[in-house]
């Protein structure tokens, strides 16, 4: 199967977008390799691009101002889209970085050529409210989960939402995400395995 049948697939699943309504589609697509460390997007960039990945794993963060620190908000996995949501839907400059985590491929398209497709079909202006939808629906869930939900309940959603990323990233941008420590990491992990 190739990049595009697979991101062709994808947008069906989520859209209801059919052959017919991708293949107006298909010029604007364009693909792109990222190295380990390569930036999508960068602080105070505008995102231009609504990226979809078909191999890889990046990552969301900004630089903590008093301590130096990375903080990780959002990983983007394989057959995820990956964006700078709030930068790509309003066109303003980016809080983040946006960083390939391994080797990664993706298919990405241009903010002009996405608004085209809205114009042209109602199918890709219902995958353009999708995704505004889907943007709020991550940064809202991210949230909730530092103020509901206890870090092994945050652990056990990054494995259902990213079920490779254990065997691809290390532990130490894992324990940022989920805004703990590495041993309580451990112990968390060494806790569901014991079950």
């Amino acid at each position: 199967m190739s990049d595009l049948d697979i991101l062709a697939h994808a947008l069906h699943s989520l859209a209801n977008i059919d052959e017919e309504d991708f293949k107006i589609s298909a010029a604007y697509w364009q693909k792109r390799t990222y190295k380990k460390g390569e930036y999508y997007n960068e602080y105070r960039n505008v995102c231009k691009y609504l990226g979809f990945i078909i191999d890889g794993v990046f990552r969301t963060y900004y630089v903590d101002d008093n301590t130096g620190e990375e903080k990780n908000v959002f990983f983007f996995s394989k057959n995820q889209v990956v964006v700078s949501f709030k930068s790509f839907i309003t066109q303003t400059p980016c809080n983040y970085f946006t960083q390939s985590m391994v080797d990664s491929r993706i298919l990405y398209i241009h903010i002009d050529d996405l608004n085209r497709l809205y114009q042209q079909s109602h199918k890709w202006e219902h995958l353009g409210r999708l995704i505004a939808e889907l943007a709020f629906n991550v940064s809202m869930n991210r949230t909730e989960s530092f103020l509901f939900q206890t870090p092994e309940q945050r652990y056990l959603q990054l494995v259902a939402d990213h079920p490779d990323i254990f065997n691809t990233i290390p532990l130490y941008q894992i324990s940022s995400y989920l805004g703990i420590q590495g041993p309580s990491l451990s112990r968390i992990r060494k806790r569901i395995i014991g079950k």
